[in-house]
């Protein structure tokens, strides 16, 4: 039977959008215990079986669970991660935030600024998306800045920089950087404490802060690139953000938690992230199909953005990740 083509927007029946609606606690704790869980078993499978093949394994999977409780951090922004306020605000924060260096509270009235005016010139993310598409040659020197760790230790000692401020007294911009990263050392102290006591304390520094300044910056370029750049149409709802469909194993190493459902996640803000395949299966029934942005896997989306012929200016900042997002550093 063939698909309708429909002309209006996306509308859910009532039973639908009490669907789409519901939170669960359950459903959000099991996802929070499930990206620490694959962390300490990546770690412990490559401190059983050290050597490089099992190192690389290691980084790429804790890597993606990395940006997996940045995800998790997102969905609480939009108080979707659990049912319950407190348990969403206080583990979306101090669990799945603050660990990655990004503050919930920061975060969620920024992003909610790109929800409100998506791919016009209000939207604090337009950065990312807009500079495209690049060269290759530009694109390829962007990765090489972020899998050599480059980008993320520029990043970090920014917003370092920020935070102090510019005070004239040493002690007082010290006091100033604790205030406002207190959280993230401190849950990073917690990480290198527990590793210390399982006896691998060099874990945290090879096996956490590596892949947070290395690959968790390569993925979280391409999940950005995928996600608003070279789209079909920014003034459309349903062109101006991109799903990209792919497979498990994508999903695992680069897009966890169905992020790659961004379109859906646009239009039905108030769904938990695990409810988004769902949506996606009600926007194809309802005829939707050859109006979104849809993209079959990462490569496409890549070659689209990398289609300029000239390499162009070697800026850093243009096409890249802004400094200037406060501690929602390059999420969702």
């Amino acid at each position: 039977m063939p698909t309708r083509q429909p002309t209006h927007q996306p509308n859910l029946s009532p039973e639908q959008d009490a669907y789409l609606r519901e939170r669960s606690d359950w459903m959000g704790a099991y996802l929070v215990l499930h990206a620490w869980g694959v962390i300490a078993l990546a770690m412990a499978f490559f401190v059983a079986w050290p050597n490089p093949l099992s190192f690389i394994v290691a980084i790429v999977v804790i890597g993606g669970r990395q940006l997996g409780l940045a995800i998790l951090m997102h969905d609480a922004a939009h108080r979707a991660l659990f049912k319950n306020t407190r348990l969403n605000d206080t583990l979306g924060a101090f669990l799945c935030g603050w660990p990655v260096g990004a503050s919930l509270t920061l975060y969620r009235p920024y992003h909610l600024s790109h929800h409100r005016h998506t791919q016009q010139k209000e939207d604090p993310d337009l950065i990312l998306s807009a500079p495209f598409p690049i060269s290759r040659q530009s694109f390829w020197r962007k990765m090489r800045r972020d899998i050599l760790g480059i980008t993320g230790y520029q990043r970090r000692l920014e917003f370092f920089r920020t935070e102090m401020g510019q005070s004239p007294s040493h002690l007082q911009r010290l006091k100033n950087l604790i205030a406002a990263e207190k959280y993230f050392f401190l849950s990073n102290a917690l990480i290198l404490a527990i590793t210390a006591a399982a006896g691998v304390w060099w874990a945290y520094f090879a096996l956490w802060l590596l892949p947070l300044l290395t690959w968790y910056q390569v993925i979280t370029r391409i999940r950005n690139i995928a996600e608003h750049a070279v789209v079909g149409n920014d003034d459309d709802r349903l062109r101006n953000t991109r799903t990209t469909l792919t497979h498990w194993g994508m999903r695992m190493v680069l897009a966890p938690y169905w992020v790659n459902y961004h379109l859906e996640h646009h239009l039905f803000v108030f769904t938990p992230c695990w409810k988004l395949p769902v949506a996606h299966r009600m926007l194809i029934e309802q005829g939707f199909g050859p109006r979104m942005e849809l993209a079959k896997g990462y490569l496409e989306v890549l070659r689209k953005a990398t289609a300029r012929p000239d390499d162009g200016p070697k800026s850093g900042q243009p096409g890249g990740q802004p400094t200037n997002r406060r501690k929602g550093a390059t999420l969702i």
